[in-house]
C-alpha cells in the first residue's frame, strides 16, 4: 500500500461526521509539522479548522483547500462493507469520504511533503486549509476562518479546492467558479377553519399556489458568461393539521435559488418578495445566503490547471461553473483566484462511496505538478 492510499485509509477509519473531526486534523498536523510546516488550529464552536503554511516572503500564496468531515453513511446494512473501514475490491477503494474528500486531503498532504522536500527554498508560500464543517451549516468553518484572515490581512493569490470534480476520468473537468446559493423559508398566513365553511376561513394553500407557480415558472436570466441560467426550485411544502376536514391556518414553503453573477442575493430576494406581494399574500420570509457566486477569469491558475489536467486525462478539460457550492465561495472574496480539481464524483454522498485506486495514486502527482508549475516554473 503506497503512502496516499495508506493515509486515505487512516482518514476513512476516523468517523468524522460533521462537525466532528474525529482526529483527522491532528494526524495531518503531525505529518506536516515534521517536514517544517507551521501549524495553527482555529476552533470555533464545535468545528475544528486547520491552517498549515510553509515558506515566507513576498511571493504568491497558494492554498490547498479541503475538509475532513463527511456526511452520515446512512443504513450500515446497505453498504457492502463497513463505511468507516476502507476496503479495496477490484481496484476500487470503498469507504465514506473516499471521494468526498479524504482521498483529496491525503493527496494534498503527500503532494505538500514532496514539494517541500524537492524545493525547500521555494518562492512564496504553500498552505493547507482544512475544516470539519463543509458538509454541514458551514458557519464555523471556512466562512469564519475567512473572517479571521480578512482581519489579519492574510493574502491568498491562488486556491485549489480538492472537491471531487471529475466526471468520468481524473482531470476531465476543471471547475472555474460556482453559482451562488440563496435559500428561503416562506410562511404564508391564512385563517384556519372547517372545509365545509370556506367563507369563514382563508386557505393559504389556495392563495399561495398562483404565486408559487409564478416563482417556479419565471425565467430569471439567460445565463452569464460560462454560468448556466439562474434557477429556482421549491424543495418542500407543508401545511395542515393532519385532518382532512380542516383548512390550515398557515403554509410553509422552502425554496432555493442557484444564481449566477447577474444577480446578488439582495436583488434576488427583493424580486421574489415583490412577486409575492403582487399576489397580495400575507407572509413572512426568512432568507439564508450560503454564498455569492464566484468566477476565476483567465490567468496563471487556469492556464496551469488546463495544462496539467490535459496531461493526466489525455485531453483538454471541460471548464465548468456547474454543481453545487464549495468552501471556495468564502476564499474567493478575499481576492483569490479559485479552481476545483479532484477525483470522479459519481458516488459522493451515496452508499458504497468509492474512488478508483489508480486515480487516487495519481492525485498527489497532479497536485504537485500544479504547485511546481505555479511556484517553480
Amino acid at each position: 500500500m503506497n503512502d496516499v492510499l495508506q493515509l486515505t485509509c487512516e482518514l476513512i477509519a476516523r468517523p468524522s461526521i460533521t462537525p466532528d473531526d474525529a482526529g483527522c486534523q491532528p494526524l495531518i498536523a503531525q505529518r506536516l509539522q515534521a517536514v517544517g510546516f507551521s501549524i495553527e488550529s482555529l476552533r470555533f464552536g464545535e468545528v475544528d479548522n486547520f491552517w498549515a503554511t510553509h515558506g515566507s516572503g513576498d511571493g504568491p500564496v497558494l492554498v490547498l483547500l479541503g475538509h475532513t468531515d463527511v456526511v452520515p453513511p446512512g443504513p450500515r446494512e446497505a453498504w457492502a462493507s463497513d463505511p468507516f473501514t476502507a476496503e479495496i475490491r477490484d481496484g476500487v477503494l470503498y469507504g465514506r469520504g473516499a471521494a468526498d474528500m479524504k482521498g483529496s486531503v491525503a493527496a494534498f498532504v503527500i503532494a505538500l511533503e514532496r514539494f517541500v522536500a524537492a524545493h525547500p527554498q521555494h518562492a512564496g508560500t504553500v498552505a493547507l486549509l482544512l475544516t470539519s464543517d463543509e458538509e454541514g451549516d458551514a458557519i464555523d468553518g471556512v466562512r469564519k476562518v475567512a473572517e479571521v484572515f480578512r482581519a489579519r490581512g492574510q493574502r491568498i493569490d491562488w486556491c485549489i479546492t480538492g472537491e471531487p470534480s471529475s466526471k468520468a476520468v481524473l482531470g476531465d473537468l476543471l471547475r472555474v467558479g460556482r453559482r451562488g446559493s440563496l435559500s428561503a423559508t416562506l410562511t404564508v398566513r391564512g385563517v384556519q377553519g372547517h372545509v365545509a365553511y370556506p367563507d369563514k376561513a382563508r386557505n393559504p394553500i389556495h392563495q399561495a399556489a398562483p404565486a408559487l407557480a409564478a416563482l417556479a415558472a419565471r425565467q430569471w436570466d439567460q445565463g452569464y458568461e460560462s454560468f448556466p441560467p439562474t434557477s429556482l426550485q421549491i424543495s418542500n411544502i407543508h401545511a395542515g393539521t393532519g385532518a382532512n376536514n380542516v383548512i390550515p391556518g398557515e403554509l410553509q414553503v422552502l425554496f432555493n435559488l442557484r444564481y449566477n453573477p447577474h444577480w446578488t442575493a439582495e436583488k434576488l430576494a427583493s424580486e421574489c418578495e415583490a412577486l409575492l406581494r403582487k399576489y397580495e399574500l400575507e407572509f413572512d420570509i426568512r432568507w439564508h445566503r450560503s454564498g455569492e457566486p464566484f468566477y476565476t477569469p483567465e490567468g496563471p491558475l487556469r492556464a496551469a490547471a488546463r495544462q496539467v489536467l490535459a496531461q493526466f486525462s489525455g485531453a483538454m478539460p471541460e471548464e465548468s461553473t456547474g454543481g453545487g457550492t464549495s468552501d471556495a465561495r468564502f476564499i474567493a472574496p478575499l481576492g483569490a483566484q479559485c479552481i476545483e480539481v479532484g477525483p470522479v464524483n459519481a458516488s459522493i454522498h451515496q452508499v458504497n462511496e468509492q474512488v478508483r485506486v489508480g486515480d487516487l495514486q495519481q492525485l498527489p502527482a497532479l497536485y504537485l505538478q500544479l504547485m511546481e508549475t505555479l511556484l517553480v516554473g
